[in-house]
């Protein structure tokens, strides 16, 4: 170790074969993404080589301050990380909503819902008044069915044919 803080090379590189493998495990067994894993063990080996001089073999081996030296770093990645998450939740929250185009999303709406107005009118007079006061009035089939005077199962019917044949109409998928 004495070597590598003398700016040798050739000690780093024995050392780097030596402490990568266990590095790039503990980083990996932090942060669970691979990629991630390799940037903080390179980041944590060139601390090593830049900082070799503060090993202090009085504290403990120089593996072990070699992997105390990389769980820093994967620690100090992984609460970046969430500490951004939470920025961006701060400023989601904050503006109150997500950025859209209120114009276009309004134009969409109407023309969605003039699709749908064209396409109940393509219905039978008797099939448009169930869809009608089962999805605007927001009638179960057994009111209508009492409410309109007819039998549940008749209703249902209507119901049923009603949709089959809007979704025909829109090219709706099932």
């Amino acid at each position: 170790m004495a070597a590598v803080a003398a700016g040798d090379e050739d000690a780093f590189a024995v050392l780097y074969d030596l402490v990568s493998p266990a590095v790039y495990g503990l980083a990996l067994r932090v942060l669970r993404d691979p990629a991630q894993a390799e940037e903080v063990a390179q980041e944590a080996l060139l601390e090593v080589w830049r900082s070799a001089g503060g090993y202090d073999a009085t504290r403990g081996s120089v593996r072990a301050w070699v992997l105390t030296v990389a769980h820093r770093r994967a620690v100090d990645r992984v609460r970046s990380a969430d500490a951004a998450a939470r920025r961006d939740h701060l400023d989601h929250v904050r503006d109150g909503q997500t950025p859209h185009d209120e114009v276009a999303e309004r134009v969409e709406g109407q023309m969605e819902a003039e699709r749908v107005r064209r396409a109940l009118g393509l219905l039978s007079d008797r099939q448009r008044e169930v869809v009608c006061l089962a999805y605007y009035g927001g009638y179960t089939q057994s009111q209508m069915a009492q409410l309109l005077g007819l039998p549940l199962g008749t209703v249902k019917a209507r119901v049923r044919d009603g949709l089959l044949r809007l979704r025909d109409v829109l090219g709706v998928q099932a």
